[in-house]
């Protein structure tokens, strides 16, 4: 269950300040925020004003990274979550009933990748994929709603990727199909729920530059086939994508749902 969040003074920033922050006392949930992009999301989240939630399965970088952004002057906790299970998530809403008694905005960042064609993926591993990918997801959703419905509304921001978009020749047909199911799951949920206040997108990045992408490009030719296919000539950034999580889950956005938004450089436009 989750302890209570300590102190509710704004998070202290040069740049956002009081009624400017955009997220201001908004409860927020990210899955997969222990560590890469979830973590950076967090991190803008906690920056723009929100208590922010980190669920993830890794205890010990989920607590890190919380208790850097309380270092900072944000407001975080972590939170235990298996977003394979359901009776992970009933706990964790229960926990953030009970503590916050809200839940304004949800983030389904959560997802993993294997990189093998499908000729020769396993049964076990592609299952394992789609688990985490779109069972994650939909529980996530799932679990929510109903807190959200009560309370009057929330945003929902779920993570596909240009693979959700287009056939993207360097991804798999696995990673792709999950991100594909997010894709239209996001419209899906988008126009039932919009009359409960609700709205609903994703956001769909090209290859992020992660410390587990730049081992990958120790291999120049693999480097430069990324680069190459992106417009703008680099690669997005962990902060791009919590750019555009920001953004969808901030009042801004309120009159935006069911959007798939690329975070690509231009990849999906050529």
């Amino acid at each position: 269950m989750l302890t209570p969040v300590d102190g509710r003074s704004a998070f202290v920033n040069p740049t956002f300040t009081g009624t400017h922050m955009r997220l201001l006392d908004k409860v927020t949930l990210i899955t997969g925020a222990a560590a890469g992009i979830g973590a950076e999301i967090a991190t803008r989240f906690a920056s723009e004003g929100a208590t922010v939630l980190i669920g993830d399965v890794n205890a010990d970088e989920g607590r890190q990274t919380a208790e850097r952004i309380r270092g900072a002057g944000g407001r975080a906790r972590f939170l235990p979550l298996d977003v394979t299970q359901e009776a992970s998530w009933q706990e964790a809403l229960a926990g953030i009933r009970a503590m916050e008694g809200r839940l304004d905005v949800l983030v389904n960042n959560a997802g993993i990748t294997k990189r093998i064609p499908i000729a020769e993926m396993p049964l076990d591993v592609f299952e394992t994929v789609m688990a985490v990918n779109v069972r994650g997801v939909f529980l996530g959703i799932k679990t929510c709603l109903p807190l959200m419905q009560a309370q009057g509304g929330g945003a929902i921001v779920n993570m596909s990727s240009i693979a959700g978009l287009v056939g993207h020749k360097l991804s798999n047909e696995t990673y792709a199909t999950s991100k594909g199911a997010i894709t239209l799951l996001t419209k899906s949920v988008a126009v039932r729920y919009a009359r409960d206040g609700i709205r609903c997108n994703s956001i769909h990045p090209c290859t992020v530059d992660t410390p587990m992408m730049r081992e990958w490009f120790k291999d120049p030719e693999k480097q430069r086939e990324r680069l190459d296919e992106v417009p703008l000539g680099r690669l997005a950034t962990a902060r791009d994508v919590a750019n555009a999580a920001v953004f969808l889950a901030s009042d801004e956005a309120a009159f935006i749902t069911g959007v798939a938004l690329p975070v690509d450089g231009g990849l999906t436009a050529a």
